[in-house]
């Protein structure tokens, strides 16, 4: 779905910001990792209505969800990458046209840079910001490692990361494009010159100029003009 004029062709962009979980993979890693915990139902309807934005602070959404995977394994993080966690259908093809129009690409997440490091690497992206969880005589304390720029990557940080990168590379916020699902996505995607809404909640389709709810993410580059 398209709204309002198709955006400029893709070469006439400079950076594209990526959200991570349930856009550029298929799972939500914070509910996986609870499923280790037997906790999964309890974190996943966190997870769902801070996504829907049914909880307006996404740090206490988080520390709520973080709390309950105390005392899990850290061995519980390889097993989720290993075996739960698959790149969404399309996303190869996207950043791989994004690359050759010569965009610079950002992972910016929620979730965790144990993740977030191995998706960049898999996907040759440029950079990538997350959560570092912090892991106590080998499993989960239930809390983030605070960091030089702050602890929690929360909407506001997704903004900010965005629009500092495009200051860096000499582009205006115009030249950039957001992709996402959650509404803690929208903050970023409503700075970027182009949204798209990948699979998403409601309330971001309707923000988004681009939304894509059947197929692959590769199905929007057809929006942009040529």
């Amino acid at each position: 779905m398209l709204r309002g004029a198709p955006p400029p062709p893709l070469r006439q962009f400079g950076l594209v910001a990526f959200d991570m979980d349930s856009t550029l993979i298929s799972i939500e890693c914070i509910d996986e990792i609870a499923a280790v915990a037997g906790r999964k139902a309890e974190v996943a309807a966190i997870t769902e209505a801070a996504m829907r934005g049914e909880i307006a602070d996404y740090a206490e959404s988080l520390a709520r969800r973080l709390a309950l995977l105390r005392g899990v394994p850290a061995e519980a993080l390889e097993a989720v990458y290993t075996q739960r966690l698959a790149l969404n259908p399309g996303v190869e093809a996207f950043v791989a046209a994004c690359r050759e129009a010569g965009l610079k690409t950002v992972l910016v997440s929620g979730g965790f840079t144990f993740f977030a490091d191995r998706v960049k690497a898999r996907l040759q992206l440029d950079f990538a910001r997350a959560n570092v969880l912090e892991i106590e005589d080998g499993r989960l304390s239930g809390r983030l490692v605070p960091r030089p720029w702050g602890t929690v990557v929360d909407g506001a940080e997704k903004r900010r990361v965005l629009l500092e990168l495009a200051e860096l590379l000499g582009l205006q916020p115009e030249a950039t494009i957001a992709v996402g699902d959650g509404a803690n996505d929208l903050p970023m995607m409503g700075a970027a010159g182009c949204s798209i809404a990948f699979h998403a909640k409601p309330a971001v389709r309707e923000k988004a100029r681009v939304s894509v709810e059947r197929g692959g993410l590769d199905l929007a580059l057809r929006a942009f003009g040529r």
